[in-house]
């Protein structure tokens, strides 16, 4: 695999994309909460801001990418992102990065990753065989995993020792990087019609164009319908939704808990959020072999269930001592540690359950449920910060995270086992 000089363009790309975003997620936060002295109800809204092209775009991204080579929408939401914040960048130079240019940024940023990250989980099936599934996505997030050890580290870095305009500057450079490495990927990429698509333009030959659904429509319907009518797939959906809804809120009030409650620099902020890296390397490394050993639903249940708990023990860390930075530390390795195992378990899932055709709209509509209340959970957390204080809701929302492990444990994916079904074809 890692001969495939594409493959290893993909890999890079990936890699350095992701360091970029990883950054652009604390910097942006950061730069409202240290710069700007933004309240926890305008960080709430800049945090929902930036999510929201996820319950937006999702579905209709998941339909083109399907019909779209999927290098084609990496190279250009690489592109995009680096002229978004470069622009940033020289708004802040100027005097002019305010809240309002933070909150463009963070949508515009928002929606170009969103293409970029549906079509880089369907460009893999594209790349390697079906038995190389496993060490791709363990590959691929690895790299992820590496991008999360530098990126919270280098934004709280930039934003505490340097300026806001030179942090947005280096994300608009790590992505523009990105997009040099993966517009060398030379491999075509065949796009099919899918079989339903062509049964039914075939069954109706006369019906007038005018009268027909738009395509892309259909085809978003026949994602949420692949998704729906498979019990592990809607299950996924479910688990993610409650998961990614609580974990918003949590984070929303965790990047003010730190600063504002434990009085923590933006390098110590940096630092504790970086610590989530290694454990994510840790944890894809994991991925390649306890699911085959213990069964997929198990180590799916207990590894959410260890992951999303280690964040109860937050709300009890009081001031600013280096043993409570350790703590943070150590909170942050085994949340990465155990979530990266769920993260890589799940997309393996998925991949392994979904036909070739189906892989762009079934990551989207994955990300759809799961992702899509997001913004409501950034809202709620600054909500309940404002009305609550850091320390109770920051308890509330993380005890929130662990519906996400019951609700595997009550679904068909507690009883996966350690090999994958086949997966399940496409009938006309």
């Amino acid at each position: 695999m890692w001969r495939d000089r594409d493959f290893r363009r993909l890999w890079v790309g990936q890699t350095v994309s992701q360091l970029g975003e990883h950054t652009t997620l604390v910097v942006l936060p950061l730069c409202a909460v240290l710069t700007l002295d933004a309240g926890a109800g305008e960080l709430g809204v800049l945090r929902a801001v930036g999510q929201a092209p996820i319950l937006l775009l999702s579905l209709l991204v998941g339909a083109w990418v399907d019909r779209w080579r999927t290098r084609t929408v990496m190279v250009l939401a690489d592109a995009g992102r680096a002229l978004v914040l470069g622009a940033a960048a020289a708004a802040g130079l100027l005097g002019a990065l305010g809240l309002p240019a933070l909150l463009v940024t963070g949508f515009v940023v928002g929606a170009l990753s969103v293409f970029f990250d549906v079509a880089y989980q369907a460009s893999l099936v594209r790349l390697v065989e079906r038995d190389q599934l496993v060490r791709g996505n363990s590959a691929l997030e690895g790299s992820r995993s590496a991008a999360q050890i530098a990126g919270p580290a280098l934004g709280g870095a930039l934003v505490s020792l340097l300026t806001a305009p030179i942090a947005a500057a280096s994300g608009a450079l790590l992505f523009a990087l990105s997009f040099l490495s993966i517009r060398r990927i030379r491999r075509g990429e065949s796009v099919q019609e899918p079989s339903q698509e062509r049964s039914q333009r075939l069954r109706e030959p006369t019906q007038p164009p005018s009268r027909r659904p738009p395509r892309v429509w259909r085809r978003i319907r026949e994602g949420l319908r692949f998704v729906v009518g498979d019990t592990s797939l809607r299950a996924v959906c479910l688990a993610s939704a409650a998961f990614q809804f609580s974990l918003a809120a949590t984070m929303t009030v965790y990047l003010l808990f730190l600063p504002r409650e434990l009085h923590l620099s933006g390098t110590e902020v940096g630092l504790a959020l970086a610590a989530t890296g290694p454990g994510a390397l840790l944890g894809s490394l994991l991925a390649a072999r306890l699911p085959g050993r213990f069964g997929h639903g198990v180590v799916l249940v207990s590894a959410a269930a260890l992951g999303d708990g280690a964040f109860l023990f937050v709300p009890a860390l009081h001031g600013s001592s280096a043993g409570t930075v350790l703590a943070l530390v150590a909170v942050s390795l085994v949340f990465g540690t155990f979530g990266q195992l769920v993260n890589v378990t799940v997309m393996g899932v998925r991949q392994a359950l979904t036909p070739d055709g189906m892989q762009g709209r079934a990551a989207a509509t994955i990300t759809f449920v799961g992702m899509g209340l997001t913004p409501l959970g950034s809202l709620l957390g600054g909500f309940l910060a404002d009305e609550w204080g850091l320390r109770l809701s920051l308890a509330v929302t993380a005890a929130g995270m662990l519906l996400s492990p019951l609700l595997m444990a009550l679904s068909p994916l507690a009883r996966l086992g350690r090999t994958l079904p086949a997966r399940r074809l496409l009938v006309d």
